[in-house]
């Protein structure tokens, strides 16, 4: 039982919840992220690159055939799959970073509202009669 305590008190630790929910927003945003990049953004840029689909580009390794009537399929290495997700990733990445920047202009306009002043420093007149004032306190 000691094992199973332990746990507990780990997985209901603040920072495991915490990093639980981020996980779980994050994966959430990401599908957002993910559904912009590919219904949004890449359309305009397939039409500006000629409508050329990166994900059906392939280098075909070794034909497809048929032995003893069962079709193998061919062998290719499918090097526009990993164009197209680079691509992905590099617009999901601008875009996160697009998102932050933009949070952290939002927090920088929230410092930005000054501080209630400082009372200013007493002066020499005003230091010199609460010094005496206290030299006066201290006789009786």
């Amino acid at each position: 039982m000691g094992l199973l305590k332990e746990f507990k008190d780990f997985a209901m630790r603040g920072n495991v919840i915490d990093l639980a929910v981020g996980v779980i927003i994050g994966g959430a945003f990401g599908k957002i992220i993910a559904s912009l990049v590919a219904d949004v953004i890449m359309p305009p840029i397939g039409l500006l690159v000629g409508g050329v689909n990166f994900t059906d580009l392939k280098w075909e390794m070794k034909a497809a055939e048929i032995v003893d009537g069962v079709e193998k399929a061919a062998v290719t290495m499918n090097y526009g799959n990993f164009l197209q997700v680079t691509f992905d990733f590099i617009i999901v990445a601008f875009c996160i970073f697009l998102f932050i920047k933009g949070i952290n202009k939002l927090n920088k306009k929230k410092e930005e509202v000054p501080a209630p002043a400082a009372p200013p420093a007493p002066s020499k007149e005003e230091l010199l009669l609460a010094e005496i004032r206290d030299l006066l306190k201290a006789k009786k």
